[in-house]
């Protein structure tokens, strides 16, 4: 579904991504982890079309999409929900999700009505807090508002930037467990986490970045038994 080759892409001065490539096929949830300022969102900001690489390129659906506007990349399907959610404080609940569905092609009053039901199911928790602002929901809502926001728009592939952040133990699992749940109703996930082990746990295969380079490939178990992953992103200790 996504295909990335040699991509080289800057953020400012710095050469943030030197030549990463990696594939994401349909039906996967792909993790991307790796130490703050390792590249992990500019590869994100880099597919969705925020930035625009040096060289390389990028692929969806055997498309070349890396010179589309980010307007265009989101009707293709791919949809990233960003780090710090980035929730509209000031709109209510209801409002947020409806934002996500936006300049989306064929998007009426009753597909309008299937997705909002499709998020509530999946978050039940928001439903009845819909004319609630946003801005007074707890962060744990307010990063299922920012996933919802992002379904409202039918996403093929889902980028998750760091949804664990900032957010309680118990809260971290029920969001995992919902992104698989996501998984599991045909959407492909590709996963930026700083947690590591509950990341790697619901993917089935992952990457790690280090300073820009694709420093570790393989399936999600063999990572989270990696002796060099246990010691540089789960505390050195075996899971």
């Amino acid at each position: 579904m996504l295909k990335i080759e040699a991509l080289v892409t800057n953020y400012g001065k710095i050469q943030a991504l030197k030549g990463i490539t990696m594939e994401v096929s349909q039906g996967e949830i792909v993790a991307l982890i790796g130490a703050n300022g390792a590249g992990k969102s500019t590869t994100l900001k880099t597919i969705s079309g925020l930035l625009k690489p040096v060289s390389g390129s990028v692929f969806f659906s055997g498309k070349t999409i890396h010179a589309l506007p980010p307007e265009v990349i989101v009707n293709r399907g791919i949809v990233q929900v960003p780090e710090g959610r980035k929730i509209f404080p000031n709109l209510s609940l209801l409002e947020n999700l409806e934002v996500g569905a936006y300049g989306r092609k064929g998007h009426g009053k009753e597909t309008r009505k299937e997705d909002l039901d499709r998020v509530f199911r999946l978050f039940p928790n928001l439903r009845e807090r819909q004319g609630q602002l946003g801005g007074s929901l707890s962060g744990g809502e307010q990063q299922m508002l920012a996933i919802g926001r992002g379904l409202m728009a039918r996403p093929k592939l889902l980028l998750l930037d760091e949804p664990s952040l900032g957010l309680a133990p118990v809260i971290i699992e029920e969001i995992f467990q919902l992104i698989a749940d996501i998984n599991q109703e045909g959407v492909t996930i590709l996963l930026v986490e700083q947690d590591a082990q509950a990341a790697l746990e619901i993917s089935r295969r992952g990457y790690v970045l280090e300073t820009g380079t694709i420093a570790f490939s393989d399936f999600g178990h063999n990572l989270l038994y990696n002796e060099k992953i246990i010691d540089a992103y789960l505390g050195g200790k075996r899971v």
